[in-house]
């Protein structure tokens, strides 16, 4: 039999990345932790957690953490349809814990999904990722579900596709005249500053392979927070990719304009969740379906 305080450490530990911060959640020392999950590891004869900044799953560790998932999804669910039971099972307020990247939060995710949590009493967990990573946050376990542009079903998981964010290449006018007065091309695009919001942030530069054929470096923001990045942009810093919806208004009022119209970079969005059926996960994987169809092209 699994020892459930063992598998419970072991899945903080990666959802949180720490072994401070699994033990703050599980109101124990992180020696305590420390030493359940070195139990765990020498019972299954295999290491589970890749010690780092930040602690990482290991294969094995990633099949157990799904496994510990489901359970207190399982769980949830026993307890929404038995309410009477002593006590409950778990809180009656369950977690779902989501990778979804910045810019769908900050634009439609939040809106297609806020009715059916607050009418079900569903929290919300959100992990931020870029959305060319947020596959692997499922892959680990450290999440039930995932806004990803991998279609390819991860291991376990179901895939389905939610629909396709357009993103278009913005700077304020005066930052268009200043760089951009001979065109857009190879060499106005290397002296120009881009606004990046992290390292894993691919679509500047695929939007300037796009334009010149070529991989161009210019000088870099990073700016890795949604309304900074697009300030950033409204107010001359430099240029940068936004979302289309996110950015209409200002573009209509003329503080943004659109650097090279008709090169924009569409990207498919799909949904990952585990393949196994769970009331709360399934309910929810359906209602984001319908809904992201209302949002995205």
């Amino acid at each position: 039999m699994l020892d459930y305080a063992l598998l419970d450490a072991l899945a903080a530990v990666v959802r949180h990345g720490s072994f401070d911060r699994a033990a703050s959640e599980l109101n124990v020392t992180p020696s305590a932790v420390s030493q359940r999950v070195k139990l765990l590891e020498e019972r299954v004869g295999s290491v589970l957690v890749k010690r780092g900044q930040p602690c990482v799953a290991t294969t094995s560790g990633a099949l157990l953490c799904r496994h510990t998932e489901r359970v207190q999804m399982l769980e949830a669910e026993l307890t929404g349809r038995v309410p009477a039971l002593p006590g409950g099972l778990v809180e009656s307020w369950p977690a779902l814990r989501v990778a979804v990247n910045d810019d769908s939060v900050g634009t439609w995710f939040i809106d297609a999904v806020a009715p059916f949590c607050a009418e079900r009493q569903m929290l919300l967990d959100l992990v931020i990722d870029d959305q060319d990573h947020t596959a692997q946050r499922i892959r680990d376990g450290s999440v039930q579900g995932a806004v990803t542009t991998q279609a390819e079903p991860v291991q376990g998981c179901r895939s389905t596709r939610l629909g396709r964010m357009r993103y278009l290449a913005v700077c304020s006018p005066a930052f268009l005249e200043r760089h951009f007065a001979d065109g857009v091309g190879r060499d106005s695009l290397r002296r120009a500053p881009c606004v990046d919001f992290n390292p894993k942030d691919q679509l500047q530069k695929r939007f300037m392979r796009r334009v010149t054929r070529a991989d161009v470096n210019p000088p870099l923001h990073w700016i890795p927070h949604v309304a900074g990045f697009l300030r950033a942009c409204v107010t001359g810093l430099g240029w940068g990719m936004c979302p289309e919806r996110m950015i209409a208004s200002h573009l209509t009022s003329g503080e943004l304009v659109q650097m090279a119209p008709g090169k924009h970079i569409d990207v498919d969005l799909y949904w990952q969740s585990w393949r196994l059926s769970i009331g709360w996960l399934d309910d929810f994987s359906a209602v984001l379906r319908k809904r992201a169809a209302e949002f995205l092209d």
